[in-house]
């Protein structure tokens, strides 16, 4: 009896000590870096990878998210990931004019998607792989694309005809569709960092935005808001991106394990976007804080109008081949406005 007991506890002991040889003593560490908060769509999906990477990695592979901006803001993030500070981000599709290709503003264009069967169409498709395969120069592996949702406009006057935006402080990320499109309708953008946003709203400095309700609700911009008009007139998603050059050094096992942990949180992101929103938009109503109105369809098509002049007048910046190509995958023909 004593001599099986002690057999079994050497077999116990042996056993324990491969496990504690296996486990990576020093596991390689990502820091995934982005700027909204933990409870939003990108914020969920973040910690979801994080979590499913551990687990397909059988932890060699540690993710660190960092949220809200506690490590890089808007206009820092970038750079930090070409210099290798941080291996990963998923900036808004907006960051990637001011780096110089301009492509990916094809994004910004005011009602290109009517809704996310199309916009699926391109991030899913041919174009969002050769858009991807642009950054590949500046030193920038494309992931995956995720939703946030499509955009509202929040001010503190009621929006309802292009009319009603004259005059009126927008702040927008920068980009210069956005630009385009704030001044087709007579109002001033203002480029201004997302975290900076609230305060700003709070304090005059602008009089309105344009946001998911996910983003708008997280950050508390509905309490500083009065109105909000559910135009849904531009997509707001996000490419998350990694450093090329440690993208490739990787084992190849273990970048195969990571591809399938964001093939995983991708399908999760783009699952839990619109209920997320929705969601928000509840509680943003329950709020009784900020007046919600859904425009009618001969409202929402007086805006459209207004804005999608905008897209000629990309055309030299963006490219007629790019904005072509989306409009033949979705269908959408501006002619027939």
């Amino acid at each position: 009896m004593r001599l099986r007991m002690l057999l079994a506890g050497l077999v116990s002991a042996g056993l324990a000590f491969a496990a504690a040889a296996q486990a990576p003593a020093n596991p390689l560490v990502i820091k995934f870096s982005h700027v909204v908060a933990n409870d939003t769509p990108k914020g969920k999906a973040s910690d979801f990878f994080a979590k499913r990477a551990a687990e397909l990695t059988k932890g060699r592979v540690k993710v660190e998210v960092y949220a809200n901006s506690t490590l890089y803001k808007d206009k820092e993030e970038m750079e930090a990931l070409q210099i290798g500070a941080v291996q990963m981000l998923a900036p808004s599709l907006a960051k990637f004019g001011p780096l110089g290709v301009r492509e990916f503003e094809v994004f910004d264009l005011p009602f290109i998607f009517d809704n996310a069967e199309e916009l699926h169409k391109v991030t899913g498709g041919p174009v969002g792989k050769q858009l991807f395969a642009k950054l590949e120069t500046k030193g920038i592996t494309g992931l995956a694309y995720w939703d946030n949702g499509f955009k509202s406009f929040s001010a503190n006057k009621p929006l309802k005809t292009p009319d009603d935006f004259k005059g009126l402080k927008m702040r927008i990320q920068s980009s210069k569709v956005l630009e385009s499109q704030m001044r087709a309708v007579g109002a001033l953008p203002q480029v201004m960092a997302f975290s900076e946003v609230y305060q700003a709203l709070q304090t005059g400095v602008v009089d309105g935005t344009e946001n998911p309700h996910s983003n708008l609700y997280t950050q508390k911009m509905h309490e500083v808001q009065k109105h909000m008009t559910l135009t849904e007139h531009g997509y707001l998603g996000y490419a998350v991106i990694t450093n090329k050059k440690f993208w490739d050094g990787l084992p190849a096992d273990v970048r195969g394990q990571l591809e399938q942990a964001m093939k995983d949180a991708t399908a999760y992101a783009n699952k839990i976007a619109k209920e997320e929103n929705d969601g928000a938009l509840a509680q943003v109503k329950a709020s009784g804080k900020t007046a919600i109105y859904t425009p009618t369809a001969a409202e929402r098509l007086a805006i459209k109008k207004a804005m999608v002049k905008v897209h000629k007048e990309m055309e030299s910046r963006i490219g007629k081949e790019t904005i072509d190509t989306v409009y033949k995958a979705t269908g959408f023909d501006p002619t027939k406005l």
